[in-house]
């Protein structure tokens, strides 16, 4: 290939990653032109994996992103995607990022916790968009004007730039996760049920970062040696807490009757 057409080359690439990222800002694009100058994007990470928080962040512009290779962060390359967040963080007016826990997760489910998530990150926020873009989720909560788009992550560069923030936080927070459970190999597959993290969940049964509430974890538990009999016994001694509780009800209202 001769220097000419190397060149022409590149210089096509230039220009098909250009008109990619133009079409990605038509939502965007739409909203100024209908007066709002603040337009954010939410997206959460980490809806499906076992373990680990699930992470959401907000991003904040008042003009386009033009970073080359913005995308969906499931289809941008791990280091392409550090050093992306980087430069979403240097070009935006404002960006947070929000978590829930495992705790939270078991409790109110997954959907939820991803919710409670993308509040805290607009809650986190420092300057507040004047219109949302959303990944096909309504944050009720949310009192501003807001949008969801369905495939937001790939069709909205602020809901793009925000599934990157939040994917690269979540990302170092399942490597620090890993120095402490070295046995599940979180580093390498961020809690997600890869065939390593499901044989090493079966073996070591699940840490306290596991969520309950899903099956896997749930079936890795039930089959730790000893919990039949565990699960019985705490069932037993939850029998008995009730009853007493009963009996305590009972001596009260008989205190509380006149005679």
């Amino acid at each position: 290939m001769t220097a000419a057409d190397k060149s022409r080359k590149q210089r096509n690439a230039t220009q098909r990653e250009r008109r990619r990222l133009d079409r990605l800002h038509a939502f965007e694009e739409r909203a100024r032109a209908s007066g709002y100058r603040l337009v954010g994007g939410i997206d959460e990470v980490g809806r499906g994996p076992l373990a680990g928080p699930v992470v959401a962040a907000c991003v904040v512009t008042d003009g386009p992103l033009r970073l080359r290779g913005l995308n969906d962060s499931k289809q941008v390359p791990p280091e392409l995607r550090e050093s992306l967040a980087v430069e979403i963080k240097a070009s935006c007016v404002a960006w947070a990022v929000g978590e829930a826990t495992v705790e939270e997760i078991d409790r109110i489910n997954i959907y939820w916790a991803s919710i409670l998530a993308m509040e805290r990150a607009l809650a986190a926020l420092r300057i507040a968009p004047e219109y949302l873009l959303t990944d096909a989720v309504r944050i009720k909560t949310w009192g501003g004007v807001q949008l969801p788009v369905i495939k937001g992550d790939a069709k909205c560069a602020t809901v793009a730039a925000a599934s990157i923030v939040a994917k690269v936080h979540r990302d170092a927070l399942l490597v620090a996760l890993h120095e402490r459970y070295p046995a599940y190999g979180f580093a390498q597959h961020k809690g997600y049920a890869s065939p390593q993290h499901i044989a090493a969940l079966n073996a070591h049964g699940p840490c306290v970062e596991h969520r309950r509430a899903f099956w896997r974890v749930r079936a890795a538990w039930d089959a730790l040696p000893g919990m039949a009999e565990f699960v019985a016994d705490a069932e037993g001694l939850a029998d008995e807490d009730a009853l007493a509780q009963a009996e305590r009800e009972d001596d009260a209202l008989d205190e509380a009757v006149p005679s």
